[in-house]
């Protein structure tokens, strides 16, 4: 059975359960799916939400965890939350453009001024902009924004030095397989190219891409030091990943459970943020051990370059974010 075939079955399985839920149970059973592995501040995330929901309403809520891309990459998760076939899952802002264009913003390259600055914009009980798009996404697509997770900044890696734009022309550089990454590694200079996560590794063995970029824990916890040599501290992105949950699904929760629910995912959010900023000092130290370049702007790295030449390609693919970048980065 192949991943759509099960998102199928999957949707009959969920459709059934939900029509008998209050009658033939006192479980709610949530699946929860997203593609990160373990080591990555995303896969605890997952884990621990999982057992705090079920510690925090008394079993009554289940969260069954289905971490390393096992049903799906970035458009099978999406369209099985939205068709209720994964109640819930995380993934980047830029994987529900599809569903709604404008929400991408929220991944915009350099429209953080830091970690704290990027959870606070995206803070679906205080930013503004988050809760005005957040709603447009219940209506457009029947998915809520239940909560949302760091990562950290995202970091350049190569199997060479990268100082400048000039230096990636010509070489076909890793993107996550959505528009906004096709936009941001042209603006970085290279020929993107469209890797999932999964065969990521492979891709960069083989010499399929030169490079790719993604937060220190991920490199870390997918062993790209294998494979890579050098790191370009570029803080390009900064990493928050919504974590979003099927709206018709999320009715059907008794309500005094959606809020503990909201809670916990407020408060592992809170702590991915702190675990986040303390790894990306201490993973330095780590991948040096393991082999690995850093390269900064007293090395000699032009990040104003990639700002400005990265700035250029969103301002011309995605023209309606301005204003919304705006109210973010007003947000203190």
């Amino acid at each position: 059975m192949n991943k759509r075939q099960m998102l199928k079955l999957m949707g009959a399985t969920t459709a059934l359960a939900m029509s008998g839920m209050s009658a033939q149970a006192d479980t709610v059973t949530i699946r929860y799916a997203h593609v990160g592995s373990e080591g990555d501040i995303q896969y605890w995330y997952a884990e621990e939400f999982a057992k705090r929901v079920e510690a925090a309403t008394e079993g009554r809520v289940e969260v069954q965890v289905f971490p390393n891309s096992q049903l799906g990459g970035a458009q099978e998760t999406v369209d099985g939350v939205r068709s209720g076939a994964i109640p819930l899952a995380h993934h980047e802002f830029a994987s529900l453009a599809r569903l709604l264009p404008d929400i991408s913003a929220f991944a915009a390259p350099f429209a953080y001024r830091d970690g704290r600055h990027a959870m606070a914009a995206t803070d679906p009980k205080s930013s503004e902009v988050m809760q005005d798009l957040a709603q447009q996404l219940i209506e457009a697509a029947d998915i809520r924004i239940i909560g949302r997770l760091y990562r950290g900044a995202r970091q350049m890696t190569a199997n060479m030095p990268v100082y400048s734009p000039a230096d990636l022309e010509g070489k076909r550089f890793r993107g996550v397989p959505l528009q906004l990454w096709t936009t941001m590694v042209t603006g970085m200079g290279a020929i993107p190219t469209p890797v999932e996560v999964a065969e990521l590794p492979t891709a960069l063995m083989t010499g399929m891409v030169i490079g790719q970029e993604n937060p220190l824990t991920m490199i870390n916890a997918n062993k790209l030091y294998e494979v890579q040599t050098h790191v370009m501290l570029t803080g390009h992105m900064q990493n928050v990943l919504p974590v979003f949950i099927n709206e018709t699904v999320w009715q059907s929760i008794p309500e005094a459970d959606r809020e503990i629910i909201s809670k916990v995912a407020e408060e592992i959010g809170a702590e991915t943020l702190e675990r986040g900023l303390t790894a990306e000092v201490e993973l330095i130290d780590e991948l040096k051990s393991k082999g690995m370049t850093f390269i900064t702007e007293a090395d000699g790295l032009k990040v104003d370059e990639f700002r400005e030449s990265v700035g250029i390609e969103v301002a011309k693919d995605f023209p309606t974010w301005a204003p919304l970048i705006e109210r973010m980065r007003a947000i203190q």
